[in-house]
Formats: structure tokens, C-alpha cells, sequence
């Protein structure tokens, strides 16, 4: 815990006083009550239990404390809604997700997971859908209507291919659509960022400067993918692009790491999970990684991202918590000394 204004707390050195003060009035009053004749006297004025007299005074000590550390104006990391107002799901549609390591296959799995990710995240969170292969492409874009995402999702069709990193980067392209983000020219050689500064600021286009990764916290980008980059632009490369604007890359490997082998009309191929790869993109954009090896592992990945990005750890100042814990003791204590005893403290 972290103090904007530390120097508040030399107040604190109050409450050892009035703790030795509240000591002293205490004995005072024990001997003014032993100078009565009578015990019963003594007794109502010592109290009928020397407990409960002490609560009060103690609950007040603590919202005094309290109160003097919200007047330091404490910063502390909690868990609080998250301002994330647009996901990404970047899904493979590469022909190795037909593999059936993962029942009924891969693709349908992930196609439930995804459904089911989307029921549960909250309904003011935007989400974009673009499907990869040999290629990328946005087949929903960003929207707050479940029912287009869910329809966008049934319709996936698989393709030769996986061009994880073009997947990625069109995901970039939706988030930032005034980036210049040239998917070709990453793909095909140049300046991953499309044009100069220079010349952007000329043409009067909005200009991007790298910023800390993870940083951008109203975006993130969920890839699933279930084998190796085959084409397109280097999954790194894409990785650093996305840490430079700021934007976590939540990376799901699906399917066994052994690999499975798989044939279709005629050919067949081997595919094996890049979990190097996938580890690599997260902690480059500052995210997390995660394996499904099952359908259920899937649905517990997307249902752990759901509760992620809908709450986040973030450091933000709390003296309104405290402010409200004191105010609540207050009224604790003089509660209780109305009740036990019909007056205020």
C-alpha cells in the first residue's frame, strides 16, 4: 500500500494518547466511584459489565484510525470492473482442427467454447470475430448483438493453412482502424507500420507511437489456435506489433502437444501444437497462455478469460473504502452505547 499524502499519518501518533488518556479517566473513575458508601453504588457506577463498557470506545479508536489513513489518501491493487470494451477472438479454421483428440473435433469445440464464453461476458463488452487459415479475415465485426456473433461463429469453414500472425493482425486492424495497419506490407516486406510517420502526419492520418506493452486497457485479443504458422507473416512479428500498441494477446493452444495425424481428400499431415510459440506471443504482450487438451479444458480456459477480463487487478486509491469503513465503526459504537447503556459513548 502506497500513500499520496504520507505525511497524514504522523496523525496516527494521536491514538497511542488518547489510548493512555482514555486509561487515565478510566482510573478516575474507579476512584471516585470506591468513595461511595454503598457497593451497590459502586457497582452502577463501575458498570454492570466492565467488558462491554470498553467496546464503544474501542470501535471509535479504530474509526479514528481508519479515517486517519483515508485522510492519507492510500493507493492499494484490488479487483475492480474491468474497462475492457472490445475483445477480439482470433479462431484457427485451418484444416487441422477437423483432428478428433478433441470430441467431437477440434473446430466444434471451440465453436461451443466460444458460444459459451460469449453468454457469459458482460453484455456492455464489444467483441469482433476474425477467423484464420492460409489467410485472415473478419467475419464479424466488432458488435454488441450476441446472436450476430453466435451465427458468425456457426458458419466457420475450414481452410488450408494457418497464418497465426495474420490473424493477429487483422485482429489489430479492427481494434485500430485509423492505425494504417498494412497487413500486405508486414506479409510481403516494408515497414510493418504501413507508411513514415512522416508521410502519415503529411497525409494527416492519426499517428501511433509504441507505448508500454499491456498498457491499452479498453482491448484485448483472444488467439486459439490448434498447430504451427505455415504462412503469413511471423507470429512474432505480429506479437510485437501488438505489445507496441499496447494490447494483451490471450493465447489458447488447442489439441494434444504429441500431435495427431490427419488426412483429408487425398493428403495427409501430422499437426502439432506450437505451445513455444503461443507461451512466446503471451508474454511478449504482457497476457497469459493457456492449454485446452480437452473440450471441457476448453470451455474451463474460455470461462477462466471471461472472469479475467471482466475483473482486473488494478492499483487505484481506496480512502473512499476506508472513509465509509470509519463512518460505519461510528455508528458501530454509538449503536452499541445507546443500546447497552442509553447514551452516546
Amino acid at each position: 500500500m502506497t500513500f499520496l499524502w504520507p505525511e497524514f499519518l504522523w496523525l496516527l501518533l494521536i491514538l497511542p494518547a488518547l489510548v493512555v488518556l482514555y486509561l487515565w479517566l478510566m482510573g478516575r473513575k474507579k476512584q471516585q466511584a470506591l468513595s461511595y458508601a454503598s457497593l451497590q453504588l459502586v457497582r452502577q457506577a463501575l458498570g454492570a459489565s466492565s467488558f462491554k463498557r470498553h467496546i464503544p470506545p474501542v470501535l471509535m479508536l479504530l474509526a479514528l484510525a481508519v479515517l486517519l489513513l483515508a485522510a492519507a489518501r492510500p493507493f492499494a491493487v484490488v479487483r475492480l470492473p474491468s474497462q475492457q470494451e472490445t475483445i477480439m477472438l482470433a479462431m484457427d479454421v485451418s484444416g487441422s482442427m477437423r483432428a478428433t483428440d478433441v470430441e467431437p473435433n477440434r473446430l466444434v469445440a471451440a465453436q461451443n467454447a466460444a458460444k459459451s464464453f460469449l453468454a457469459e461476458l458482460p453484455r456492455h463488452v464489444k467483441v469482433g470475430i476474425v477467423a484464420f487459415a492460409g489467410t485472415a479475415s473478419v467475419v464479424q465485426p466488432v458488435t454488441l448483438s450476441r446472436e450476430d456473433l453466435v451465427a458468425a461463429i456457426d458458419k466457420f469453414q475450414m481452410q488450408r493453412g494457418t497464418a497465426i500472425g495474420n490473424g493477429m493482425v487483422v485482429s489489430l486492424a479492427e481494434i485500430f482502424p485509423d492505425a494504417d495497419i498494412d497487413l500486405a506490407k508486414m506479409q510481403y516486406g516494408g515497414q510493418p507500420r504501413g507508411t513514415s510517420l512522416d508521410d502519415k502526419a503529411k497525409a494527416g492520418k492519426k499517428v501511433y507511437e509504441p507505448v508500454a506493452p499491456g498498457s491499452f486497457s479498453s482491448a484485448a485479443i483472444i488467439l486459439l489456435t490448434d498447430g504451427q504458422r505455415t504462412t503469413g507473416v511471423e507470429p512474432m512479428e505480429a506479437a510485437k506489433l501488438a505489445a507496441d500498441y499496447g494490447v494483451r494477446v490471450y493465447t489458447v493452444g488447442v489439441g494434444t502437444v504429441q500431435g495427431e495425424t490427419i488426412g483429408f481428400e487425398g493428403w495427409s499431415m501430422r499437426v502439432k501444437l506450437d505451445e513455444e510459440t503461443l507461451k512466446a506471443i503471451a508474454a511478449k504482450t504482457q497476457a497469459e497462455y493457456f492449454y485446452a487438451g480437452t473440450a471441457q479444458d476448453l470451455k474451463k480456459v474460455y470461462s477462466t478469460l471471461g472472469s479475467r477480463l471482466s475483473m482486473q487487478k488494478k492499483e487505484t486509491e481506496i480512502s473512499g473504502l476506508l472513509a465509509l469503513l470509519g463512518a460505519a465503526l461510528v455508528l458501530l459504537a454509538g449503536g452499541l452505547s445507546v443500546w447497552w447503556f442509553k447514551r452516546v459513548l
